[in-house]
């Protein structure tokens, strides 16, 4: 049977910090399939570009409608998978999947236009429709309705949403600033401080009355580890300086655990409070000649 060594010097000891815990792999929602609807673009142009000027603009013209169209489908799908990922999210301000498949069906009808021999409009219309209706099949809609924000007040919602945005951005830079160092062992590390904080910013975006009492966590902590982040990659980068990696491995051990300590005193708050909502209830039913086994 075959058996795994390991050891002081084993790649996975080096390598592998500890306390390190699985990370989902994120894949890019968009992916190839929205990537790919940048090519009909450049294949427009290409064979239109020596049909004279009046094939020429309407190709340029719908070769710049295609690719609005791909970039809004691009941006659209990563917004909902963005939604998807979230017990309490808004719905997407600008509903760029239907947007993309309007220029969709405008970019194709244009690129009709531009290889007919003699004006036509009847079809140029059939085929923007029929490339906007198989588009929206394709990809579907965007979400059209708020998602878990039944009973919860919008001014504190806002709130919420601008320290959540503001906290993603700090955890986005770090995880961005963390490749300049080029080590494996600092920038796993910072993958498992990462999911922490957003179990945290989960748990505040679930109940926003965490606001107060997370938001120096999800504000001041971020922005400090930010910058520690910084300054470490530009140390480390130049020095590769153990003792500045050990240093910033403990800053962020230090980070996690109290992050996780907020996340559960939360969660725990959370749990007192439905009790003590449960036991008035009981108390009020009892008055009323209710009795509950």
């Amino acid at each position: 049977m075959a058996q795994k060594f390991g050891g002081k010097y084993s790649p996975d000891e080096l390598d592998t910090p500890k306390g390190a815990r699985a990370r989902r792999i994120e894949v890019d929602p968009a992916g190839g399939r929205a990537n790919v609807l940048f090519v009909p673009a450049i294949v427009l142009v290409a064979t239109s570009i020596s049909s004279g000027a009046l094939s020429l603009i309407p190709a340029l013209l719908g070769a710049l409608s295609l690719t609005l169209s791909a970039w809004l489908l691009r941006s659209g799908l990563r917004a909902e998978a963005a939604y998807e990922a979230r017990k309490v999210a808004r719905r997407p301000a600008l509903p760029r999947k239907m947007l993309a498949a309007v220029f969709s069906g405008f970019g194709a009808a244009l690129a009709v236009t531009a290889h007919l021999d003699a004006i036509n409009l009847l079809s140029p219309l059939l085929f923007g429709v029929i490339a906007g209706g198989l588009h929206l099949a394709a990809f579907g809609l965007d979400p059209m309705r708020h998602k878990g924000m039944d009973g919860i007040d919008t001014f504190q919602q806002d709130r919420v949403a601008r320290v959540v945005d503001e906290a993603e951005k700090h955890l986005t830079t770090m995880r961005e600033t963390i490749l300049r160092a080029g080590d494996r062992q600092s920038t796993a590390r910072l993958e498992d401080f990462v999911v922490t904080a957003r179990e945290l910013i989960r748990t505040v975006e679930e109940d926003p009355r965490d606001l107060t009492a997370t938001r120096k966590f999800l504000g001041v902590y971020l922005q400090g580890a930010r910058d520690a982040t910084a300054k470490f990659a530009d140390i480390f980068s130049r020095t590769r300086d153990a003792q500045a990696r050990t240093d910033y491995l403990a800053l962020l051990d230090d980070l996690e655990k109290n992050f996780a300590a907020r996340n559960r005193k939360s969660l725990l708050e959370d749990r007192s409070d439905l009790t003590i909502e449960i036991d008035v209830l009981r108390e009020r039913l009892s008055r009323e000649g209710v009795r509950l086994e």
